[in-house]
């Protein structure tokens, strides 16, 4: 029995003693490999686990040393079983080899079957062939190049069976610095109008920003839609159009070239909080679950105010795109929230022990132009952006009019955001601290917006718990609902 626990004992007890020290100094290096990836560098455990070629070895690895374990299992059974054995002993000798084999042989199937499922989850989601008309060149062994910033378009997919394709009401951009993982969150509303377009067809189509037949069909949220509808294959061939236009589109919104785009839908996003066990956020306002304004339909419940509440996949969700009753921008800052609530909950060990549970749900969570080439290099980012500080800039209406918005005012606050050493992951200069505006809502469409001079802020504060706006809520009560 110890044997079959040990690989190589029964070698050395049988005085087999070469062949039993291999046995046991292959044993013993695969487990002190083993434990060094897990314990001691998780990063480039996450790195192979991204990487296609990696994860066929492992495959590999798993069957070869599933089926040598076994093979020393029964060799050494053979050794070291006595002479003159009745039938009965033997019988009871193989069934329990069969028992110890099947103990050794299925555990390393399911591993060889996470592997090649988790290859060909990367090969369907990150293709290094797929078609796109903005993804970036790239260098062997230095994907993101000479790039100070990598620019990475986030949409959340607001998809319904009562509706026809996709709205994309989350548009954010995450901008981070290659060297420190510093990143800035650059957030649109989703009701912004006449999106600009660099010089090309789409800006021959769209001379005036982007436009639609309503004022609806006209806004942020239903470019990712409309523009293929109606202008198919105006940028070649790419597997996404929609996406390609939002790039081009926010890019030059912003001033800045955007180098991919990740969309979630919302339905993916509840099953990944579900897969991270939750995610945890300060709720500072009755927060809706369901209800639609324009129907007068009441949501089914609030989230009630309270700090560090952990949500699980489906308050998760309406604690991000909740807004009866409140306003666009106040489910824009609590998507930033859920952002960084989520980066919070995905570290290494969590992202490990629930990989495959991950691997196997994406596909139907995730659309990306991301290659599998450079997800190595975006683990290596990712563990920068985990530890660097995450800060967040909105264009919400103390800060620009949706509907008349001066999209060169916009890039002179986008490249004074960046321009900010925080932004580069420098220590933040002493400052004297400054009144807050006061929040006002523009009531004349021809008005300016409130003179105010955005500033990147960081998430952790924007996302505080608010003790004081929390309890006048509390003492306010819930407001009605559908059952009351």
């Amino acid at each position: 029995m110890l044997g079959a626990l040990i690989p190589g004992l029964a070698y050395l007890i049988a005085g087999r003693r070469a062949l039993g020290l291999f046995t046991l100094t292959v044993f013993l290096s695969v487990v002190g490999v083993a434990v060094w990836l897990i314990r001691g560098d998780q990063r480039k455990l996450l790195r192979m686990l991204v990487d296609g070629n990696a994860l066929a070895l492992l495959g590999i690895a798993a069957v070869v040393l599933g089926l040598g374990w076994v093979a020393v299992i029964l060799t050494g059974h053979v050794l070291l079983r006595p002479r003159g054995m009745r039938a009965g002993q033997r019988l009871l000798g193989a069934v329990l080899m069969a028992v110890l084999s099947l103990g050794i042989a299925l555990p390393a199937a399911a591993a060889a079957n996470a592997a090649f499922l988790a290859r060909d989850t990367l090969d369907e989601i990150f293709a290094d062939d797929g078609q796109s008309a903005t993804v970036p060149s790239q260098e062997p062994g230095n994907p993101f190049g000479d790039k100070e910033r990598v620019n990475v378009l986030l949409l959340g997919g607001d998809g319904l069976p009562t509706r026809e394709g996709i709205r994309t009401d989350t548009v954010i951009v995450a901008s981070t610095d290659t060297k420190s993982g510093a990143t800035t969150l650059l957030s649109l509303p989703r009701n912004l109008e006449n999106l600009p377009f660099p010089e090309g067809p789409l800006r021959d189509a769209y001379p005036d920003g982007f436009e639609g037949s309503s004022e609806s069909a006209g806004l942020l949220n239903a470019v990712y839609d409309n523009v293929p509808i109606e202008h198919p294959g105006i940028l070649g061939p790419t597997d996404n159009l929609g996406a390609d236009v939002l790039k081009l589109g926010v890019g030059e919104a912003l001033g800045l070239t955007i180098d991919y785009y990740l969309l979630i839908n919302l339905d993916g996003f509840r099953t990944l909080v579900d897969i991270l066990g939750g995610i945890r956020v300060n709720v500072n306002e009755w927060v809706p679950v369901g209800g639609d304004d324009s129907a007068g339909i009441r949501p089914d419940a609030y989230l009630s105010p309270g700090p560090s509440q952990l949500l699980q996949g489906n308050d998760a969700v309406w604690y991000a795109r909740g807004r009866y009753g409140l306003s666009d921008y106040s489910r824009m800052a609590r998507q930033r929230c859920a952002m960084d609530a989520i980066i919070s909950a995905a570290d290494p060990f969590t992202l490990l022990s629930r990989y495959q549970d991950i691997a196997a749900t994406a596909p139907d969570i995730v659309l990306t132009d991301i290659p599998r080439s450079v997800l190595p290099d975006f683990v290596d980012l990712g563990v920068l952006v985990k530890d660097a500080e995450i800060r967040s800039l909105v264009f919400d209406n103390t800060v620009i009019l949706p509907a008349y918005p001066d999209y060169d005012v916009i890039r002179d606050f986008v490249a004074t955001a960046l321009a900010d050493p925080v932004a580069n992951g420098e220590p933040a200069p002493p400052t004297t601290p400054k009144p807050s505006p006061t929040t006002t809502e523009p009531v004349d469409p021809g008005a300016e917006p409130p003179a105010v001079t955005p500033a990147a802020e960081d998430v952790t504060s924007l996302c505080a718990y608010d003790r004081v706006a929390a309890q006048e809520a509390l003492d306010q009560g819930e407001p009605p609902t559908r059952r009351r």
